[in-house]
C-alpha cells in the first residue's frame, strides 16, 4: 500500500487523533504536489490564468501562493 493510500485510509479512522494526524499529513503532501505541478506548468509556459483555471481558483490566488517560488 502506498503512503498516500495508507494516509487516506487512516483519515477515516474512528480515533480522531489518528484521523486528524492523517488529514494533516495529506494536506502537507497535497501542498507539495501542487507546488511541483505549478512549477512544471510555469516551466512549460503556462500562464497564471491557465493554472488557476485547472486548480479552480483565481489567478490572483495562485500567483500569491506560488509566484515567489
Amino acid at each position: 500500500m502506498s503512503d498516500a493510500t495508507e494516509l487516506a485510509a487512516r483519515a477515516g479512522d474512528r480515533d480522531p487523533r489518528v484521523g486528524l494526524r492523517a488529514v494533516s499529513a495529506l494536506r502537507r503532501l497535497l501542498e507539495q504536489l501542487e507546488a511541483v505541478q505549478v512549477r512544471s506548468a510555469r516551466a512549460q509556459g503556462w500562464s497564471w490564468q491557465e493554472i488557476a483555471a485547472e486548480l479552480g481558483v483565481s489567478r490572483q490566488a495562485v500567483h500569491k501562493k506560488h509566484g515567489r517560488q
